[in-house]
């Protein structure tokens, strides 16, 4: 068997936590939540939307074979750019975001990209191949598994992906979206 991935979160308390994802995830021991910086891991993968590179193939080793861990950045979409600018300033883990996937929360379902905490996660494990894990997390929600009926093409399709740039292309196939010329 092989050894589950290290998940974190840093929570920035932007929003409610009785609704919050990475909190009950917390709560139920699934992942360590982090209200400071300097208790994150040292090496790994940190989830942010705004990084401009994706989370492929290339990465996976990091957290498979290297021990790295995955962190999810726990903020509002309000507040998206001034978290990231805060968080990136202070850690040295690798940033990486995720290819268009459609959000199942109830906050933000069926919008592109606007995925909440414990989605991103999941979908992370799932595209490096830790589908067991990746619906563990999410069976913590009522909504948890129509996160994998709604995306199930899009994230066979990537799990594929031979390359980040093919990931990239993927999107294409399965989401109507423009490239900012």
């Amino acid at each position: 068997m092989s050894k589950e991935v290290p998940i974190h979160a840093i929570w920035l308390a932007q929003d409610d936590p009785k609704k919050n994802t990475a909190v009950r995830l917390s709560r139920r021991g699934d992942l360590r939540l982090h209200e400071r910086f300097n208790q994150l891991p040292r090496r790994g993968i940190i989830l942010e939307p705004l990084c401009g590179k994706v989370l492929g193939p290339e990465d996976h080793s990091l957290l498979l074979e290297e021990g790295g861990a995955l962190v999810g950045l726990d903020c509002s979409w309000a507040q998206i750019e001034d978290s990231v600018s805060q968080v990136m300033k202070k850690t040295k883990l690798k940033g990486r975001m995720l290819p268009l996937l459609l959000a199942a929360n109830p906050v933000n379902w069926g919008k592109p990209g606007k995925m909440c905490t414990a989605e991103a996660l999941a979908a992370s494990l799932y595209l490096i191949g830790r589908e067991e894990h990746a619906r563990k997390l999410l069976g913590a929600f009522r909504w948890g598994e129509q996160f994998f009926i709604l995306n199930k093409e899009p994230l066979e399709a990537y799990r594929g992906a031979k390359s980040s740039s093919e990931l990239v292309d993927l999107q294409f196939e399965f989401f109507d979206i423009d490239i900012p010329e």
